[in-house]
């Protein structure tokens, strides 16, 4: 760390603390010959001190008009967790309850869920370093990697916002692979997607998602959020059924899963679901991750002030307790 001052010019009145060293605060005592008097040891103590308390409040009040600082500063530390990008579908079914209607009845909506849990999956999780994006028609860039929870929990938490229209996940895969672009932060690298549906992804918008897949070493995680009476991820449809445009979210995770990366998905058809799949992925995503935590700029100007303040109290209680000499006969 670092000192700085926001109003540095104020420093040149320093030279001002030397003053009382020169003159005291207290009306002067004449005596006929200073040499008749003993010596006094705690007059002089006290006389110093008084001094040293003069110079205390110049200096603090002159350093607090100058606005001290410590600069931001970055250290680097060990922990464990991950280099993790939340992708979140903002289609508009996201607003329908697991029940596949609008939320009534105490009942919640799915985007309200995902964005509760994965608050307090945050919250559990200090030392990941946390991206988030979106996707719905098209990607929405929303956060970059940062290690501030406030921001990330604010970032999510806009999710929970009506959404838009479709769902092109490969567009926001695409968006979320772009986060770990030139190498970035050494460990884990994962992406979890929080979507209810998928789409037909086209033949060259595979290759490309896995090509970047294994370049950059990414992990993937899906929690597709089922809606009542919706076939799933899972379940082996009828042959004359099994196509992606009847079945996309089960040819989306075959698709996954045609990868080569490590990657799981979970079904969650309540936010019981829901919150049983972030605890697993809470608990898989716990490797070493080397990461800089960054100290914001720390103001110490009260600090200056604190310490005048005390030096002109000292000064004054000593004032008040002066006595006033004998006038002279």
């Amino acid at each position: 760390m670092s000192l700085g001052f926001t109003q540095p010019l104020w420093l040149w009145l320093v030279p001002l603390a030397t003053l009382p060293l020169c003159s005291s605060l207290f009306v002067p005592v004449g005596y006929p010959w200073n040499a008749l008097l003993p010596g006094d040891t705690g007059s002089r103590a006290l006389d110093y001190g008084l001094r040293l308390l003069g110079v205390l409040a110049f200096v603090g009040l002159i350093l607090g008009l100058a606005g001290p600082y410590l600069r931001e500063s970055s250290v680097e530390r060990v922990g464990q967790g991950a280099n993790l990008v939340l992708l979140l579908d903002r289609s508009r079914s996201m607003d329908d309850s697991f029940a596949g209607r609008t939320p009534g009845g105490g009942e919640e909506a799915k985007s309200a869920a995902a964005v509760r849990l994965l608050d307090q999956f945050i919250d559990s999780r200090p030392h990941d370093r946390i991206g988030v994006a979106a996707f719905s028609t098209g990607p929405l860039f929303v956060l970059p990697f940062t290690d501030n929870r406030e921001a990330v929990a604010a970032a999510v938490r806009a999710a929970g916002l009506p959404g838009l229209a479709q769902t092109h996940v490969a567009k926001g895969l695409a968006l979320a692979l772009s986060y770990f672009e030139g190498g970035g932060s050494p460990g884990s690298r994962a992406v979890l997607l929080v979507s209810d549906g998928a789409a037909v992804i086209d033949r060259q918008s595979e290759a490309l998602l896995r090509r970047a897949f294994v370049e950059r070493g990414v992990r993937l995680y899906w929690i597709f959020l089922r809606t009542a009476g919706n076939p799933g991820l899972f379940e082996l449809p009828e042959a004359v059924d099994d196509t992606p445009e009847a079945r996309p979210e089960r040819h989306l995770h075959l698709f996954f899963e045609s990868l080569g990366i490590p990657y799981r998905a979970y079904e969650a058809e309540n936010p019981e679901a829901l919150g049983r799949a972030m605890a697993d992925i809470d608990r898989l995503e716990n490797l070493p991750l080397r990461y800089t935590e960054t100290h914001p700029r720390q103001p110490l100007d009260v600090y200056a002030y604190a310490l005048a303040v005390v030096a002109l109290a000292g000064l004054a209680v000593a004032k008040c307790s002066e006595v006033e000499p004998c006038p002279a006969r």
